[in-house]
C-alpha cells in the first residue's frame, strides 16, 4: 500500500516562499516597465478591461454565484456575504470604475515643487511609483479589479492575494484584466493573482522585503492585526471603521433623520457605515431618529438617556462603544454638545470616518478642526467615505495612519516622489 504523506507546515511556507518569491520577482520586473510606460497605454488597459469585464459578465457572475453558494452554506455572515456578492448592477460599476481610473491624470512624472537655490542648482521633486504592491484581501471581489487598476495606473506592478470565499470571482475578473493588458502591450506580471489560498502565502508575502515594497491588507480585525504584526514591509490600512455621527443641537431634523438612516442603514457591510450615533442633550428630537432607526430594522443599543427615547431600544454594554458591527446594529449615547461629542470620539474613535450634521457654523468648524480623523464630514452622510465619491476612480484602501496617505488612497498615494538636481557644474566649498 503507499502511504500518502500529508505536507507538513514548514514544507507549506517552504512552497509558498518560492512561489511569491517567483511572483514578487516578476512584479519587480513588470514594474521597471510600468514605471516609464506612457499614460495612453495604461489608460488603454484600463479601457480594455473594463470592455473584458462586460464582454465575460455572465461568467463572472456564474463564478461568484458559485462563490455565494459556497459562503452561504459555510455560515458566513449576512455582511461577508453582502461585500462578496456581484449583481449586473454592481458588476457594471466595477467596469465604470475601470474607466474612471484610466480617465484620471497620471500621477507618474507630476512636479509637486522646485526651488532654485542661490547657488543656481535648480531642485524638483517629481512624483514616482512605489513599485510593487502586495494587498491582501477578504470577500470583496470588486478588490481584484479596483487594486490592479490603481496599481497599473501609478505605475506599481502587483500582487494579490484574495480571500478564499472569492476565489471564483477574483479568478474570473483577473482574467478580465489581464485581456486588457495584453491588448495594450504591457507585461501580463503587472497584475499577478496568488494562485493559492494557502495562509502560508500570506506570511510569504508579509515577509518578501525586497521584493514587495508595501502591504495594503483589506479586510476583518484579525487579518489586518495580523499583517499589522507580522509585516517585514510597510504597512497602509485601517484596523476599525468605528465611524461616529454627531447630531448637534443645531441640527435640521429635516437632514438628520434621513442623513443618520442612510449613513447606518444603506450598507451596513462598508467601512464608512455609521456605528456609534451620538446626540446632544439640548438637540430637541431625538426620538426621532432612534425611532426612524428601529423602524428601518436596525438593532440600538444606547446608555440609560438614550434608552429614554424610545422603548425599543436595548441597553449597551461598555464594549458597544468600540465595536465596528458591520451590520444593522448601532449604538447611542447622549452627550453634552460638540465638547461632549468629541472627547467621546476621542476615547473610541478609530480615526477612520466621523460627521456633524448642525446648522452652526462655528461648532461645525469646531468639529472639523478637533476631531483626529483621516475623514471628518459635516452634514454629509458617512458613507460617502469611499474612494469613487471622493473623485478618486476608486481606492486601494482607507488609511487611518498619519505617514504617508490619509484617508482613502487612490493613485497619488501608490506614489512616492525623488528629487532631482539640475546644475551647470557647481561645485561645493
Amino acid at each position: 500500500m503507499t502511504e500518502t504523506l500529508a505536507i507538513r507546515p514548514t514544507d507549506a511556507l517552504k512552497d509558498s516562499g518560492a512561489l511569491i518569491a517567483d511572483m514578487g520577482a516578476r512584479a519587480r520586473a513588470a514594474a521597471v516597465r510600468l514605471a516609464g510606460a506612457p499614460t495612453a497605454d495604461k489608460a488603454k488597459a484600463l479601457t480594455e478591461a473594463a470592455k473584458a469585464i462586460r464582454a465575460r459578465a455572465a461568467a463572472i457572475l456564474a463564478a461568484n454565484a458559485e462563490d455565494v453558494a459556497r459562503a452561504q452554506a459555510n455560515g458566513l455572515t449576512a455582511a461577508m456575504i453582502d461585500r462578496l456578492t456581484l449583481d449586473p448592477g454592481r458588476l457594471e460599476g466595477v467596469a465604470a470604475g475601470l474607466e474612471a481610473v484610466a480617465a484620471l491624470p497620471d500621477p507618474v512624472g507630476q512636479r509637486i515643487d522646485e526651488t532654485r537655490r542661490p547657488n543656481g542648482l535648480l531642485l524638483q521633486r517629481v512624483r514616482v511609483p512605489l513599485g510593487v504592491i502586495g494587498i491582501i484581501y477578504e470577500s470583496r471581489p470588486n478588490v481584484t479589479a479596483d487594486a490592479g487598476a490603481l496599481s497599473l495606473m501609478s505605475g506599481n506592478a502587483c500582487i494579490l492575494r484574495g480571500g478564499s470565499e472569492a476565489t471564483a470571482s477574483n479568478h474570473a475578473i483577473h482574467a478580465a484584466l489581464l485581456d486588457g493588458i495584453r491588448a495594450a502591450g504591457l507585461p501580463e506580471d503587472a497584475i499577478q493573482l496568488v494562485p493559492t489560498t494557502d495562509r502560508a502565502a500570506v506570511g510569504a508575502m508579509l515577509a518578501a522585503q525586497g521584493l514587495i515594497d508595501i502591504i495594503v491588507p483589506r479586510g476583518g480585525k484579525s487579518l489586518v492585526a495580523r499583517v499589522q504584526d507580522e509585516a517585514r514591509v510597510p504597512v497602509l490600512a485601517h484596523l476599525d471603521g468605528i465611524v461616529h455621527l454627531y447630531i448637534d443641537r443645531a441640527a435640521d431634523p429635516a437632514k438628520a433623520v434621513p442623513l443618520v438612516v442612510n449613513a447606518k442603514m444603506r450598507r451596513t457591510g462598508v467601512c464608512g457605515a455609521t456605528e456609534t450615533l451620538l446626540i446632544d442633550r439640548a438637540y430637541g428630537d431625538g426620538a426621532a431618529i432612534v425611532g426612524a432607526l428601529v423602524d428601518a430594522g436596525c438593532e440600538v443599543r444606547g446608555d440609560d438617556d438614550a434608552r429614554a427615547l424610545d422603548g425599543r431600544v436595548l441597553p449597551a454594554a461598555n464594549s458597544d462603544w468600540d465595536c465596528e458591527y458591520l451590520d444593522s446594529i448601532v449604538s447611542v449615547a447622549i452627550v453634552d454638545g460638540v465638547e461632549g461629542a468629541m472627547a467621546h470620539i476621542a476615547r473610541h474613535s478609530s480615526h477612520h470616518t466621523d460627521a456633524i450634521v448642525t446648522e452652526d457654523q462655528p461648532t461645525a468648524d469646531r468639529f472639523l478642526a478637533g476631531v483626529d480623523s483621516a475623514i471628518v464630514m459635516h452634514n454629509a452622510s458617512t458613507q460617502f467615505a469611499d474612494g469613487g465619491e471622493f473623485g478618486l476612480g476608486a481606492e486601494i484602501g482607507i488609511s487611518t495612519g498619519r505617514l504617508h496617505a490619509r484617508g482613502p488612497v487612490a493613485l497619488e498615494g501608490l506614489t512616492t516622489y525623488k528629487w532631482l538636481v539640475r546644475g551647470e557644474g557647481q561645485l561645493r566649498p
